[in-house]
């Protein structure tokens, strides 16, 4: 137990696992949908854009809660749900397990970007051999990495995509497509035109923290060392202090972590809306890579193709870091409550998660190979990710209000957040699966 640090700067020293989810969440969906919504709508959509990333930040919280509070990871959480379990596992489980095959091609699309930016930049070796290079590099960094390699390798590639799509950004407005503050202003005005009413819903759905990343958020912060400085719950007031102290140094590192990929989103959708929109163009899937580099090569010289490059790689790359740490953790939890593995003591744990962090990335790699079509594993993917998000909403309503104990209850202000949060994701994700249905 740790009495939890009591100044902003203090609480500084703490952060971390918004580092690792910020790393993870910056992926493809912030390269090619993001991008490619602004290429369609334009500016008139922005604001949906920034209010997405903001909103779904309470389901994390309520995970990141009870990871304190609990000092159970999620797979263990869900398992101890009331409800009927099919062998020994709760059917939340048995639900998620069933979403991972559409996912597994998912992180195989995104495997196979950047093994697509990696020929761009180096096209004397092929798709295909990059991408194996890839996931084997991948491979050797996350075995046996425990959580500070983790947290320390997912800081330094959110330092470099964030200072190269920022400078990205800055350089376009050295060109011809600079954008006004018309232009901008236009983008906050809260309108919805009607014929981009799919496109807003699309936006919404696909950027900020997605369901993935608020389930692996638990982990993190687990092993970053919140719930072990509270201490187990004894019920005592010293308890309570000591839990709300850790809590508000969760709460500082999940702000942190949106106000990052708030702004890395909001850089590519106004590269999108400010290079593409006038012109018509929106290319599909990793032709829009291509297509940036080509804009600001044309406008600035083949100078600025490295430095877009540099950005894809590990805006692209960042995501398949993480996946791998997050997956190995996730899965080895998942297995040891359907009883396959041993992952309750530390040794086993660690034995499952260096087993699990090769064998992803060999999987990935192989399902890219034998499919070839990165975009749409990717789009796939995203069916799963909108179920997946309805069944995560249903357990942060468990958490906050059964699960929650009563002398960490928050303000009212948070309260109203909270549902404002539900409400808007609960109406976009049965949209979503409303419209795959259809």
């Amino acid at each position: 137990m740790l009495a939890p640090p009591q100044t902003l700067f203090q609480r500084f020293r703490y952060l971390g696992p918004g580092f690792i989810l910020s790393a993870a969440i910056v992926g493809s969906g912030e390269l090619i949908a993001t991008t490619a919504l602004g290429a369609k709508a334009g500016f008139v959509t922005f604001w949906v854009v920034l209010v997405s990333c903001l909103v779904k930040v309470i389901l994390q919280l309520e995970f990141g809660k009870n990871a304190i509070y609990t000092g159970v990871p999620t797979m263990q959480s869900l398992n101890r749900l009331d409800g009927k379990k099919w062998g020994k596992a709760h059917w939340s489980i048995w639900l998620w397990l069933s979403l991972q095959g559409l996912k597994l091609l998912q992180v195989g699309g995104i495997v196979g970007g950047v093994a697509i930016v990696l020929n761009m930049a180096f096209p004397f070796l092929g798709t295909n051999l990059w991408a194996a290079i890839a996931a084997f590099i991948t491979a050797v960094l996350v075995y046996r990495g425990f959580y500070k390699p983790v947290e320390q390798g997912s800081l330094i590639m959110i330092i470099l995509f964030t200072v190269t799509v920022l400078i990205s950004l800055i350089l376009l407005q050295f060109t011809p497509y600079a954008i006004s503050w018309e232009q901008l202003s236009s983008g906050l005005s809260f309108s919805l035109p009607p014929a981009v009413t799919g496109v807003a819903i699309g936006a919404f759905g696909i950027t900020g923290v997605g369901g993935d990343e608020i389930m692996f958020y638990n982990y993190w912060c687990i092993e970053k060392g919140y719930a072990a400085y509270a201490g187990p719950n004894d019920g005592t007031p010293e308890w309570a202090d000591r839990a709300k102290g850790w809590i508000k140094v969760m709460y500082l590192d999940a702000v942190c972590s949106m106000i990052v990929y708030t702004l890395v989103t909001a850089a590519f959708y106004l590269l999108g809306a400010a290079l593409l929109h006038e012109h018509g163009e929106v290319p599909e899937g990793y032709a829009m890579v291509e297509t940036l580099s080509k804009l600001f090569t044309q406008t600035l010289g083949p100078w600025a193709k490295a430095i877009f490059l540099v950005g894809a790689f590990f805006v692209l790359y960042s995501t398949l870091f993480t996946a791998t740490a997050s997956w190995s953790r996730i899965f080895g939890d998942a297995f040891g409550q359907l009883g396959w593995v041993k992952f309750d003591d530390e040794a086993s744990r660690k034995r499952v998660i260096g087993m699990l962090s090769w064998a992803f990335p060999i999987i990935w790699c192989v399902l890219f190979l034998l499919i070839q079509m990165p975009v749409t594993m990717i789009l796939l993917g995203g069916i799963a990710t909108s179920i997946l998000l309805l069944l995560v909403l249903w357990v942060a309503l468990i958490f906050r209000f059964r699960e929650l104990p009563a002398s960490l209850s928050p303000t009212p202000t948070y309260n109203f957040l909270f549902w404002l949060s539900a409400l808007s994701i609960l109406m976009v994700s049965v949209y979503g699966v409303w419209q795959i249905l259809k």
